[in-house]
């Protein structure tokens, strides 16, 4: 039997089967042996292959095999640097949930969260909320960063989830799409996905007073069918996901890095070393369009801050 896993809340998995029903699974003990050097070999988003047993209330499955995926998002472990934790797998888009002000979203955590996008090339949709908090020079600052990353070519929407405004523009976006939701702890995301499904009715808390920080109120990833179709393949999906604090980038090789940065890497193909790593090379054209501000310092130090992993091995969880 096939289905889509829709839920993870640890060790179980929630599994829609193609026929219809839903199955509350686990993996099967020798799954884990198959060299995934992953927090969780089975991620939300898989298509999975499953053995059922029981009838009625006390069904039952096991998941046995994975079929292969189309792209998945990824990063560093928080507690086990060496490996990897698997955020979604086969989306078709991720919205980015960041806010200038309670908390403030760092550019470097908006940075590497795009950079992983790029490498597994999954879009993104960046969506600013709270912008019913922002006062005129927040206000500023926001279209500022708006326009930095629409020129970078990323899709950018200003909208508050609590007053609805601004939502209304992501609906199509969403239709007919598997799309990750996802942002720092306190950024709005269940409040956005009860603005877009009233019925979905999730749980939000109020921001730390103390570190203007996002508490979580997602402690598990899950799947929201945006759709009332029946068919899991052609439905529409969110997913919503606990909120990240750091974003760890894994499996990048450091001369790849270049090529997730979209500007950055246009203007490497003028550098005149084609191993320039745009930090100190003569004839670096990085560098000097850097100089000339047509590369933003601050994705220029997220680049950097980037290397700096990849030669450290090391997880920065501040971003």
């Amino acid at each position: 039997m096939h289905g889509l896993v829709i839920k993870n809340t640890g060790s179980w998995y929630t599994v829609l089967t193609d026929d219809g029903p839903t199955v509350d699974c686990k993996i099967k003990g020798n799954f884990r042996l198959r060299g995934i050097r992953s927090t969780n070999p089975v991620a939300v988003g898989d298509r999975v292959e499953i053995e059922v047993s029981g009838e009625g209330a006390e069904t039952r499955g096991w998941i046995t095999d994975i079929e292969e995926r189309r792209n998945y998002i990824i990063r560093k472990s928080i507690n086990l640097s060496k490996q990897s934790h698997i955020i979604a797998a086969n989306v078709d888009q991720a919205l980015l949930v960041v806010t200038v002000v309670k908390p403030e979203t760092s550019t470097t955590f908006i940075d590497r969260f795009l950079a992983s996008a790029e490498a597994y090339r999954v879009p993104v949709i960046l969506a600013f909320n709270k912008s019913d908090l922002l006062g005129e020079d927040e206000l500023r600052y926001q279209q500022m960063m708006m326009n930095l990353y629409e020129t970078v070519g990323y899709e950018c929407h200003a909208i508050s989830a609590t007053t609805g405004d601004g939502v209304e523009a992501l609906l199509p976006l969403l239709k007919g799409k598997i799309t990750l939701l996802s942002g720092n702890s306190g950024v709005g995301k269940s409040t956005l996905i009860n603005r877009i499904l009233p019925h979905a009715n999730l749980k939000t808390a109020d921001i730390s007073d103390a570190h203007q920080t996002g508490m979580h109120t997602t402690t598990f990833s899950e799947m929201i069918s945006l759709s009332p179709s029946g068919d899991n393949r052609e439905a529409s999906w969110l997913i919503d996901t606990p909120g990240i604090k750091g974003f760890g980038t894994f499996d990048m090789e450091r001369e790849e890095l270049t090529s997730y940065f979209k500007e950055i890497f246009e203007f490497s193909k003028q550098c005149r070393f084609s191993d320039c790593t745009h930090t100190h090379e003569p004839g670096c054209a990085v560098l000097k369009a850097v100089e000339e501000h047509y590369i933003a310092q601050s994705r220029y130090q997220s680049y950097l801050s980037m290397l700096d992993d990849k030669e450290e091995n090391k997880y920065r969880e501040a971003y």
